[in-house]
């Protein structure tokens, strides 16, 4: 078996691996393939270290885990795509219009806990991240493992959370943001390109996903995204809403001794399982300028639903980050 240089995330811990320079080559070969796929099933989350800094290299990445999803929005930024098909690119320049206050300090690019796609009846496999540039400071991305957050979680509060469904709905008007917010998180200015983004997405009707799955291994999954949720299905109360946001809070509280924050190097690049792991953006100064790439992995794991039993072919914009 070909033989690759695997060791843990965080040591003591399941959740994650780092793989040490897997080259073009390698992910061809079907051995690899099948080694890298198993330890993604288990563990969630792979860091790719000392790798091909190049656009040919992550399709070659994705390629492992399964097809590429396109952008479901044709106004996303595309890398040259006859070269690298599947390829979108975020830019955040300096000194952007949107800002956010938390954690003492104004930064840019932050984000909430969430898992992608939960505004859509169905969640894609994952995604495949790489950074090209990167702030002096901060601009880190956080991940943290659903099986983790579920035994972590309150024995109370998991109690009542299980066996319940939580609605969500395109909203990327951070201060709607409330959903377990810090105690001094507050938007200073929108990102100019929301009110689109809200326009394009007003039509579509709410998703369902459940707070807690199984996988088929056996696990249970803490997975609820504070960021788009709307609230409880059948329980849009204030005891129900009081519910989700002491959820949520939760997940912040225990994110911060769970999570894995990764500083970004240009050789580096990452795979999360949407399933499976809740992901955050830290921010930066907003004098920084931080560019990302990124590929998604088709895929669904037949759980969402749109309230009511509506159908929807239309494709939202998917934030990616």
């Amino acid at each position: 078996m070909a033989k690759l240089n695997v060791r843990p995330l965080i040591e003591g811990r399941n959740f994650g691996v780092r793989i040490s320079g897997i080259t073009r080559e390698q992910t061809n070969d079907p051995e690899v393939r099948q080694q890298v796929n198993d330890l993604f099933e288990r563990h969630g989350m792979i860091v790719f270290e000392d790798v091909e800094p190049s656009g040919k290299m992550q399709i070659a990445l994705s390629d492992i885990f399964g097809p590429l999803k396109d952008h479901p929005s044709k106004a996303v930024p595309r890398v040259d795509q006859d070269a690298m098909p599947g390829v979108i690119d975020m830019t955040c320049p300096p000194w952007p219009e949107g800002r956010i206050h938390v954690d003492g300090q104004e930064v840019t690019q932050w984000l909430p806990w969430h898992f992608d796609h939960a505004y859509n009846n169905e969640l894609n496999r994952a995604g495949v991240l790489r950074a090209i540039d990167i702030p002096p400071e901060d601009g880190l991305t956080g991940f943290v493992d659903g099986i983790e957050l579920y035994d972590a979680i309150s024995p109370e509060l998991r109690e009542k959370i299980e066996g319940h469904n939580i609605l969500y709905r395109m909203n990327v008007i951070m201060k709607d943001f409330h959903f377990g917010a810090p105690d001094d998180y507050r938007c200073i200015a929108e990102n100019p390109t929301a009110d689109s983004v809200m326009e394009a997405a007003k039509d579509v009707p709410r998703s369902v996903h459940p707070a807690v799955w199984t996988r088929d291994t056996g696990e249970k999954v803490l997975h609820v995204s504070p960021w788009m949720a709307e609230g409880i299905e059948n329980d849009e109360t204030p005891e129900g809403n009081a519910l989700l946001d002491a959820v949520s809070h939760d997940i912040f509280d225990r994110a911060k001794e769970l999570s894995y924050w990764h500083h970004w190097k240009p050789t580096d690049m990452l795979i999360w399982d949407n399933w499976r792991v809740l992901h955050a953006v830290s921010g930066h100064h907003p004098q920084y300028q931080r560019r990302m790439q990124r590929t998604t992995i088709k895929g669904d794991y037949g759980l969402g639903y749109f309230e009511g039993g509506a159908s929807n072919d239309n494709k939202i914009l998917e934030r990616t980050y």
